[in-house]
């Protein structure tokens, strides 16, 4: 049968490769964010939700895939849109859910919000940026003092604007820190393109300070940690930096309801 023949169903199955079996667990936690999230801009839009939250709608694969690659005594630096880590690291919908809305059995007790919160090994921070110097001072510290831990640190594209990610880098690359740096490329920083505010590329920029990239262009779970797993694992037995570059979207908006795209 020639392709033109061939009802369109069955071009597509041969077409498209199948994805790899998800885990009921990583399905699940991957359905947990993506509802946590549409249930936020819910609360916004009633009017029900103050202040500020940025959803990661889109990039929730990202901390489901890195999950079982963080150990306990890893450290974990989140930033703005940094829902999924958290509950990629603790699945606890309920606190975070109380530390948004200010009610009873936040995390941290309703001071921090959305961007802002501490618990165990976790730290996330609103301000771009300030959390990879940080990840570097716990990662010099991990290197002396717990052998085969590392800091994990989250940022965006947007962030390598600022200048304190330079020298964080360059930090620890001299001092062979056991550092992870974790980059959602979503392609637009708040409502910047890319190709605006970005001069050359992110593994040039980490070329430069000699520090090894890691691009993840896949979406599919097993086949990115796979991938990573062994870096992961060499990063931890001979610290030095590492950054893992996903090329990821950013399907809700930046913040809340806004967004300039169609």
């Amino acid at each position: 049968m020639c392709g033109c023949c061939i009802p369109f169903q069955e071009v597509f199955l041969v077409l498209e490769e199948p994805m790899d079996r998800l885990s009921d667990d990583d399905l699940a936690l991957l359905l947990l964010i993506r509802s946590f999230e549409l249930k936020l801009l819910e609360l916004f839009g009633r009017g029900e939700l103050n202040g500020t939250t940025h959803t990661c709608l889109g990039q929730e694969y990202v901390p489901v895939s890195l999950r079982p690659l963080l150990r306990e005594p890893d450290w974990v630096f989140s930033n703005h849109r940094g829902h999924g880590h958290y509950l990629a690291r603790f699945g606890d919908p309920e606190g975070l859910l109380a530390e948004i809305m200010g009610r009873k059995g936040a995390v941290c007790e309703g001071v921090g919000g959305s961007q802002h919160l501490r618990r165990d090994r976790y730290l996330s921070t609103g301000v771009q940026g300030q959390s990879l110097p940080v990840a570097a001072g716990v990662a010099l510290r991990l290197k002396r003092h717990e052998p085969g831990a590392l800091a994990c640190v989250y940022i965006g594209d947007g962030t390598w604007g600022e200048g304190s990610v330079y020298e964080a880098l360059n930090l620890a690359q001299l001092w062979r820190l056991p550092l992870l740096v974790v980059v959602e490329h979503n392609g637009i920083a708040q409502s910047t393109p890319t190709a605006l505010q970005m001069a050359g590329t992110i593994e040039g920029r980490a070329g430069a300070f000699g520090i090894g990239h890691h691009r993840v262009d896949l979406f599919e779970i097993p086949r990115i940690r796979d991938g990573l797993a062994p870096l992961i694992g060499s990063l931890r037995a001979d610290p030095r930096p590492l950054i893992v570059e996903f090329a990821t979207h950013r399907l809700g908006p930046h913040s809340k309801g806004d967004d300039t795209r169609p």
